[in-house]
């Protein structure tokens, strides 16, 4: 079996497990996003980042279509995106809250559950790239704090 073989047969397996198809994650992405965009926290952080909302959210359909689905959509590199952002622990754990709450509102349980294991992932990796171009090293469960410094 191929690499391209093994990696549709898993597509096809969690989608046959979730119920997570296009649909879903775009309904997803974007009632967060609508969620995101008008939340005083953190909507001025993305606002002051995002210049093209529609070509952002067809970006971030294809992402979590490669993070739910495994289907290799996606080849931007996420990490590089978030590195400069001023954030810390309060707006990943905000951003979580948001997430969760959207994921268990548009998608039946087995699916919210798959999206909000991944966002956990997600937002873990990217406080931690964040704090280590910060010259902060996060020992096992310590969060990054704005007023962190090296």
């Amino acid at each position: 079996m191929t690499h391209a073989e093994r990696r549709a047969a898993k597509t096809a397996e969690i989608i046959a497990r979730t119920g997570i198809d296009d649909p879903m994650i775009e309904r997803l992405v974007w009632t967060f996003y609508g969620k995101v965009r008008g939340d005083a926290f953190l909507g001025p952080v993305f606002e002051d980042q995002i210049a093209d909302w529609e070509l952002h959210l067809r970006r971030m359909c294809t992402f979590w279509s490669s993070v739910a689905l495994l289907n290799g959509r996606y080849h931007g590199q996420p990490m590089e995106k978030h590195l400069p952002l001023p954030v810390d622990a309060r707006h990943f754990d905000h951003w979580l809250a948001l997430f969760e709450e959207t994921a268990r509102e548009v998608c039946p349980p087995i699916a919210a559950e798959h999206f909000i294991e991944r966002a956990q992932r997600i937002a873990e990796s990217l406080e931690l790239g964040i704090a280590r171009q910060k010259g902060v090293l996060l020992m096992k469960g310590q969060r990054l704090r704005e007023s962190m410094s090296p």
